[in-house]
């Protein structure tokens, strides 16, 4: 298997902490960063080449990639010369060359435990899968995600209304089959449209899911996760690092 990881962004409400440093190289632990957890946890799952989206400080994760040695992972790199103003859409768009075959695409800021991902590679049986978890309130930095009685997306995003939304998409997605063909011909539409620079890759998921009726979804409520969006986050992830490191010991 091949997994595309989307770390091109700065993360601005990091700051200071990433002035110089992309937030998917701040680290967990006195030694791990975020993006060799990722890449670490990819390897434990089987899979044999990661590519990581760069943008913001990419010489840094190009010196940090160099001095990672993780058995059986084959790491590549591409650069997004326009992360400075566009978001994920296009930086999805700069890696279509690598979605020629099956694949998982994994947001640079989301770590998990690896039944996670076996969950994810178990279950995806759609040509594209959501991996989602459920909570009882969803406020507004939540990618949230409608779903029909057996599972499937009805509709993702930021915007739904709260009486809609069933569940909240973690920023781990798998292709498989068609899959890989259909998001690329939908983000070959997206990226003509005005605005595109400013656009999440979920949108075309979301039209995907309007238009086809494609795209599932694998629940991993119970499992372990965070998301690092700002200082909070930050915090939450180490301590909760820390425990689960001192558990398994």
């Amino acid at each position: 298997m091949k997994a595309i990881v989307l770390s091109a962004g700065q993360g601005r409400r990091l700051l200071p902490l990433t002035s110089e440093l992309p937030k998917c190289l701040l680290t967990l632990d006195r030694r791990r960063t975020v993006l060799q957890v990722q890449l670490e946890t990819l390897a434990r799952c089987g899979f044999s080449r990661a590519l990581v989206a760069t943008g913001f400080g990419a010489e840094h994760i190009e010196s940090h990639l160099t001095s990672l040695r993780i058995p059986g992972l084959h790491i590549e790199t591409v650069y997004n010369p326009f992360f400075a103003m566009s978001d994920n859409l296009m930086t999805c768009w700069i890696t279509r060359a690598a979605m020629n075959e099956e694949f998982v695409l994994l947001n640079g800021d989301t770590i998990f435990e690896d039944e996670v991902l076996h969950r994810l590679l178990e279950s995806a049986h759609d040509p594209v899968t959501v991996t989602t978890d459920r909570k009882h309130d969803y406020d507004d930095d939540d990618m949230k995600v409608a779903l029909d009685g057996h599972g499937r997306v009805l509709a993702i995003g930021k915007t739904l209304a709260p009486e809609v939304v069933g569940a909240e998409s973690i920023g781990l997605l798998g292709f498989m089959g068609s899959g890989p063909k259909l998001f690329l011909e939908g983000l070959d539409r997206a990226v003509r449209r005005p605005g595109a620079m400013r656009r999440w890759y979920l949108s075309v998921i979301h039209e995907l899911a309007e238009d086809d009726g494609v795209v599932g979804t694998t629940s991993i409520e119970g499992l372990w996760w965070r998301e690092i969006d700002a200082s909070k986050d930050l915090s939450l992830a180490r301590e909760e690092w820390l425990e689960r490191g001192a558990s398994a010991a």
